[in-house]
């Protein structure tokens, strides 16, 4: 019965909140038919088989993006620098269990591989419902920088975490591994102000700005943060992991995968007074260079 104590624990307001909006959403409704780049599928095509590896090839392809000018750089810029953060840490003896931590960071990497290269060929179907909303969103170019960076955060941490925690195992040892997969938390924390400067640099001149233009919405956007989210990853893992009753296990993959679709519909068409979107949209339009920014001025 240990297993079935978690299940309360998926159930609180926000998450099923979460899971009205997704019942309300078609994700496949937002993908433009568009034809494979071979470039970017041969950065995808083989599976990762270690974590140096993988942040070798999930660099190449960030810059591959960035060259052609497609989003999905955006959450990979974010990406990118963490797991270099976390493969640093495992080899700086930062963890307990060194190898679960390397199969760990890994397989999570897999997921990820996975559902860009089936977007990539156009398979849909074998794309999950978050990643859909994340990769179409970033391909048309419709979103601001900052909801592509949320975006690819809540389909990875809010959906495919939890299914990496699973596949790669939480037993033996859980408490060990739990204490591990919380300590990666302190890891990502350093980074915040980095990886802001980073998006700024790379991609919107303003958006050091961010926090005064969206007000309050990064504090909405609580149930998707990344330590929230990689909390509720845990729980729905141990959730898989114990409950043997298939139908309680088919209810809670449904609701994990609703809420990270839910919350891809709320980053997609976030309530954020449109003034404070109108202000975000002019600091990714800004010229950084102060010499292009005279030649503006001169143009108009």
């Amino acid at each position: 019965m240990a297993g079935y104590a978690t299940l309360p624990r998926l159930l609180d307001v926000p998450r099923l909140r979460a899971a009205g909006l997704a019942l309300r959403a078609d994700p496949v409704a937002t993908v433009q038919s568009r034809d494979p780049d071979p470039s970017l599928l041969a950065a995808v095509e083989s599976p990762f088989e270690t974590v140096s590896g993988a942040l070798d090839r999930l660099r190449s392809l960030e810059c591959r993006l960035r060259e052609v000018g497609d989003r999905r750089a955006v959450f990979l810029t974010i990406y990118t620098r963490m797991t270099a953060a976390v493969r640093d840490a495992i080899e700086g003896g930062r963890f307990a269990d060194a190898d679960w931590m390397r199969r760990y960071t890994v397989t999570f990497a897999e997921q990820y591989r996975r559902a860009f290269r089936d977007f990539e060929r156009g398979d849909v179907d074998a794309v999950p419902s978050p990643w859909i909303v994340a990769f179409s969103t970033a391909t048309d170019g419709s979103a601001l920088v900052v909801q592509d960076a949320f975006l690819g955060i809540n389909a990875h941490i809010n959906y495919d975490l939890a299914l990496a925690l699973r596949e790669v195992g939480i037993d033996p040892a859980r408490r060990r591994k739990r204490a591990d997969h919380r300590e990666i938390d302190a890891v990502l924390a350093e980074l915040i102000d980095a990886q802001q400067v980073a998006l700024a640099d790379l991609y919107a001149p303003g958006l050091a700005d961010v926090d005064a233009a969206f007000g309050r919405f990064d504090e909405a956007l609580s149930l998707f943060s990344m330590t929230e989210g990689r909390e509720g990853a845990w729980r729905v893992a141990a959730a898989l992991t114990d409950v043997g009753w298939r139908p309680a296990r088919r209810y809670v993959r449904w609701l994990h995968r609703t809420t990270a679709v839910g919350g891809a519909v709320f980053v997609r068409s976030p309530l954020v007074d449109p003034a404070a979107l109108r202000a975000l949209r002019r600091a990714e339009r800004d010229i950084p260079d102060p010499v292009a920014r005279l030649a503006a001025r001169l143009d108009a």
